[in-house]
């Protein structure tokens, strides 16, 4: 069996969270306590239910972690709109970053739930 860690829509996961994570510390105080907390919150949500869902049995739990998953993206990308909007992330080359790999993490997130939906006598 592939460990969580192993498939690649975890693994994009894990790295949006960890530029969110390192540019957080490079932001303003009131920035920090005001988008910086709730970005880090939900851009972190992505890959822990991701994971969660990959260790139950149930495919309805599977599915229930996935969705929220899906959840916790869409609230990212939020954030991060209103984080380039406000001037917090505001280095072209930065911005460029975040939406490849915003742009390559939604279409293997919706692949990922939707091959999830499809038990194993269907397959």
């Amino acid at each position: 069996m592939v460990e969580v860690y192993e498939l690649d829509v975890y693994r994009l996961a894990e790295q949006l969270s960890d530029m969110v994570w390192h540019d957080f510390d490079t932001w303003l105080e009131k920035v920090q306590k005001t988008i910086g907390y709730q970005i880090v919150r939900a851009v972190d949500s992505i890959a822990s239910n991701i994971a969660e869902g990959y260790g139950r049995y149930a495919l309805n739990d599977r599915k229930r972690f996935y969705h929220i998953a899906r959840g916790s993206f869409e609230e990212t990308k939020a954030w991060l709109r209103k984080a380039i909007r406000r001037g917090v992330i505001s280095s072209p080359a930065r911005v460029e970053e975040y939406t490849k790999l915003v742009n390559e993490l939604g279409p293997k997130l919706n692949a990922f739930i939707r091959q999830t939906r499809v038990g194993p006598k269907e397959r």
